[in-house]
């Protein structure tokens, strides 16, 4: 499995808004976790369909949602990788969005197990 070009992959598949192509990268019991939330880890979804959900909600809030200034890091030992970007859009209220994050990724036999994501706090 070459795990730096899945994680490209997946930064092209977010930026086509295409969750068939995303998801076919994720295993059945994927879990996502959500910058934010009420929890510590943000909100934690578990299995394809409700990681699939949450990720759709990402699509809607942020029609134009863009990650860019993608660069990818990978440690082959332990089956993860790391993807920083910059996401910018424009939420529905007209707001635009620009702040930094990344993506720590966990993977077994080639699909994704857990995907937790973090954004910098904007003030």
């Amino acid at each position: 499995m070459d795990i730096r070009s899945t994680l490209t992959e997946l930064c092209a598949a977010f930026n086509a808004h295409d969750l068939d192509r995303i998801m076919a990268l994720f295993a059945e019991d994927c879990v996502l976790e959500m910058p934010r939330g009420s929890k510590p880890w943000g909100s934690r979804f578990e299995g394809r369909r409700n990681v699939r959900a949450a990720l759709s909600t990402r699509f809607e809030g942020l029609p134009d949602v863009h990650y860019g200034n993608d660069e990818h890091f990978v440690d082959l030992a332990s089956e993860t990788g790391i993807s920083k970007w910059t996401l910018t859009g424009t939420n529905r209220d007209g707001t635009r969005v620009e702040v930094r994050g990344c993506d720590f990724y966990t993977f077994r036999d080639g699909k994704v197990i857990r995907k937790d994501s973090y954004w910098k706090i904007l003030e």
